[in-house]
């Protein structure tokens, strides 16, 4: 069965690519949005252009668009690859709202919604995929108690003690579904290249900022 990928180029959509290839499933076309806004409901924010590095680094097909409706883009592109597809995969963890508006595209053109991460632990989620092999940048944090510090460490299991008190004390997701933490994959098993950042500039707002890659590339593995 083959799916295309929304891929954001973060942890979970690439994580969720990593367990729907395990699981047999061919998933080798990406789709990647770039919304204009922070505050999009649906799409990851900074540094999505990076996905186009990404899918050459799991050398997969890629379609990437920038756009102010989502989903009425996501829509769009569904139409011109339904017929190459049997579905989609995604990251989505913990949002009915975000799967629930999936399953209902997905349904306008015959396919199926796999969501592997659906219902997971957060922490324990999140240590999986550190405990997989994938190298995990941290490139945005909008959440009481995460300061401009944490922007561009890359997480070890050492961190999830850490983001464990957050959650308890503020309420964080340690997977960050809801916008308190952004991610950029730098490598990962299903990448034949790594993505190495050169450049970047973080722009911070008061309580919370961004990373901004504005110069990166691909090196080979060993």
């Amino acid at each position: 069965m083959r799916l295309a990928a929304l891929f954001s180029g973060g942890k979970d959509s690439t994580y969720a690519i990593y367990l729907a290839e395990k699981m047999n499933y061919l998933v080798d076309m990406l789709i990647s949005i770039q919304p204009t806004s922070s505050e999009s409901l649906y799409f990851h924010y900074p540094n999505v252009e990076l996905t186009r590095l990404q899918a050459k680094a799991m050398k997969k097909k890629h379609i990437y668009r920038e756009a102010e409706d989502e989903l009425q883009v996501l829509r769009e592109v569904l139409e011109e690859v339904s017929d190459k597809i049997d579905g989609i995969v995604s990251g989505v963890i913990s949002s009915k709202f975000q799967k629930n508006t999936l399953e209902k595209i997905c349904r306008e053109f015959g396919l199926i919604h796999i969501a592997p991460l659906w219902n997971r632990e957060p922490l324990q989620l999140v240590r999986e995929i550190i405990e997989s092999g994938f190298e995990i940048m941290i490139t945005g944090v909008a959440a009481m108690g995460m300061s401009k510090e944490w922007l561009g460490k890359i997480l070890q299991p050492s961190d999830l003690d850490l983001l464990k008190e957050l959650n308890k004390k503020f309420g964080i997701n340690p997977c960050g579904e809801g916008g308190e933490i952004e991610t950029l994959v730098l490598d990962a098993p299903i990448f034949y290249e790594k993505l190495e950042v050169e450049e970047y500039e973080i722009k911070w707002f008061g309580d919370y900022g961004y990373l901004l890659v504005s110069k990166a590339k691909l090196r080979g593995k060993p």
